[in-house]
């Protein structure tokens, strides 16, 4: 056993229901340090006498853009699976579920701080302009063409791959093997929407840093993705599609 994964059992068995709950706000810290380096880069760009300018001054992409849409709709799309990783800890004891579930909710609540750190760094609005509907920044020039190529949003799911409210209300009253099935499932739809939003943000985003951030999601999705369909085999079940 690795020293990273035992760290992460030790994490999981020590840590309790307020601790884990406040990884919901561990984007305030990102979120304030970005609004912290926007200020500095604002100074850059008024002072001369230095001649320096941050890299995040150099380009601020506008409310209707591709990297824009991406921060909006990920940030949404990823607190949900923090919800659900949240919840599956407390509907069953496996710990090989309760693990995942602990490392997705980390990773996740931590690139949600870093995209909404984004949007305030960048002035913009955390809300689509114009009444625009979620993932319209993926249309990629094609009126009427969502852009998209993962599963379709079902009925009451708000993007491709998120849980609608009925499958959420399952999960916090499944337990044992029932809830640790049904989990897998809907994250394995929700890892399937997010790795297509992510490769669209590859594609169509402009600003490097974010779509660095955009590819490791796909990389690491995809990884989690393999490791959900093992387990899920273990457990005599297989992927909804």
């Amino acid at each position: 056993m690795t020293g990273a994964r035992r760290d992460r059992r030790v994490a999981v068995r020590a840590v309790g229901s307020a601790a884990l709950l406040a990884l919901l706000f561990a984007g305030a810290a990102t979120v304030a340090s970005a609004r912290d380096d926007g200020a500095r880069a604002g100074g850059a760009r008024g002072d001369g006498a230095r001649g320096t300018r941050s890299p995040a001054a150099l380009h601020v992409p506008g409310a209707d853009s591709a990297d824009a849409g991406f921060a909006r709709d990920m940030a949404v799309h990823h607190q949900q699976a923090v919800e659900m990783s949240f919840i599956v800890r407390d509907r069953t004891r496996d710990e090989e579920v309760r693990l995942l579930a602990y490392d997705i909710a980390n990773t996740q609540a931590n690139q949600r701080g870093m995209m909404l750190g984004w949007l305030d760094l960048w002035g913009l609005p955390k809300t689509a302009p114009g009444g625009q509907g979620p993932m319209a920044w993926m249309a990629d020039g094609h009126p009427g063409h969502a852009g998209h190529t993962g599963p379709p949003p079902r009925d009451g799911s708000l993007m491709p791959g998120m849980a609608t409210r009925a499958e959420l209300d399952r999960l916090r009253t499944a337990s044992g093997r029932d809830a640790e099935v049904l989990y897998l499932r809907l994250m394995t739809d929700h890892h399937r929407g997010g790795v297509d939003m992510a490769r669209g943000c590859v594609r169509l985003c402009t600003v490097g840093a974010e779509k660095r951030l955009a590819q490791r999601m796909v990389e690491a999705q995809r990884s989690e993705l393999d490791a959900m369909a093992a387990m899920l085999e273990a457990r005599g079940a297989k992927p909804r599609s």
